[in-house]
């Protein structure tokens, strides 16, 4: 059975921590914390999480350790970030032998279908919620996402 106090600094630390969810299974016992809805809400972008590292002391102490900054797509400020809602593969086109949805250049319009991203065997569209020009695509075809993590930078004008 997991320590009472232990759950309590460990809520403490994940609170103010940049941390979105965290499991931890000790003895048999599940705790799961999350500050986001499954299936909602919206994480800030481009913010980098701290991990929770277990210090290994007989008072099961926990620290936050940050990680290491991501390099950051210069942007500028009119550019609207269009990032992944959720973990998973992240694909350009529906199939591939068939062509990608949009490249760069492309001009897209709200609704449109900009990717599929796949998630426990699910194909999920994506789709813009701005018509624009894509100006960048952040993420190789078949690579691995991150929630919150961008995607496409559209220039609404």
């Amino acid at each position: 059975m997991i320590d009472l106090e232990f759950i309590e600094r460990l809520i403490r630390v994940f609170d103010d921590s940049g941390v979105d969810s965290l499991e931890i299974e000790r003895t048999g016992t599940r705790v799961s914390l999350s500050k986001t809805p499954p299936y909602g809400g919206a994480a800030p972008v481009g913010m980098s999480a701290p991990v929770l590292v277990p210090t290994g002391s007989a008072s099961d102490d926990v620290q936050v350790v940050q990680r290491p900054e991501e390099e950051e797509t210069s942007t500028a400020s009119h550019l609207i970030e269009v990032t992944s809602p959720m973990v998973g593969t992240f694909y350009r086109s529906p199939s591939p032998d068939t062509s990608p949805y949009v490249d760069v250049g492309s001009k897209v319009s709200e609704g449109e279908t900009l990717c599929i991203i796949e998630a426990m065997k699910l194909m999920n569209e994506l789709e813009c919620e701005v018509s624009g020009t894509i100006t960048e695509i952040c993420i190789e075809d078949a690579q691995p996402v991150e929630f919150g993590q961008v995607l496409f930078l559209v220039d609404p004008s």
